[in-house]
């Protein structure tokens, strides 16, 4: 499969973009295409519509679309400007949301198309946008994988706390998945069959992703 991972220089999106090429798919082995938002072979910034058309136009038909390029900052409720709070739908809700509607005619027949979105074990201060963001992403899913057409099935995954990430961040990375058991989650969501569902690690704290 052509399979194109956005988000593909972070550390989630590199682990799956290497689980990724590391299997075999029904035509032999997969062909995978990287972007990010900064660096990489190919770029794109999801709060940009026509970056996001001229990465599609750059890859050409695709097989599956994968994004791990949806992360963001505690937001206060109160303290930021109305611009700087939603902020944060720009790239992690409405960037993907868009990404889905622009590359329905870029996915063959019977492709895939894999989100992130996240979870938080409980509302903490700065959650509240977070908490909105991930619901409605997971409720997109759900509901608009019946719209998409030609047997293309639409998924997320909704990581917790990365080990990885934790251990970057100088915290205890005990709670963390190590980020190859999240690479498998995102291979079976491409691999798989299931459609308009949102996949979690196994045996993780529902943290927020990062």
């Amino acid at each position: 499969m052509k399979i194109l991972v956005i988000g593909a220089t972070g550390t989630i999106g590199g682990a799956v973009a290497d689980a990724l090429a590391a299997r075999n798919g029904r035509d032999g082995a997969h062909d995978i295409l990287r972007a990010g938002r900064r660096s990489g072979p190919l770029r794109v910034d999801l709060t940009d519509t026509p970056s996001i058309d001229a990465l599609l136009e750059a890859t050409g038909p695709l097989d599956a679309i994968v994004c791990c390029a949806a992360s963001g900052a505690m937001t206060p409720l109160t303290e930021p400007s109305d611009t700087e709070f939603w902020t944060g739908l720009d790239g992690k809700l409405i960037g993907q949301v868009n990404l889905v509607r622009r590359s329905l005619t870029h996915v063959r027949d019977g492709g895939s198309l894999t989100l992130t979105s996240g979870r938080f074990a409980e509302p903490v201060p700065g959650s509240s946008l977070g908490h909105l963001v991930n619901a409605g992403l997971d409720a997109f899913v759900h509901a608009a994988a019946v719209e998409l057409p030609r047997g293309v099935r639409l998924n997320a995954v909704s990581p917790g706390w990365v080990r990885e990430t934790l251990t970057t961040l100088g915290m205890d990375p005990a709670p963390g998945t190590p980020v190859a058991d999240l690479a498998r989650v995102y291979v079976n969501a491409v691999e798989g069959t299931s459609n308009g569902s949102t996949f979690t690690p196994p045996s993780t704290p529902s943290q927020p992703s990062r």
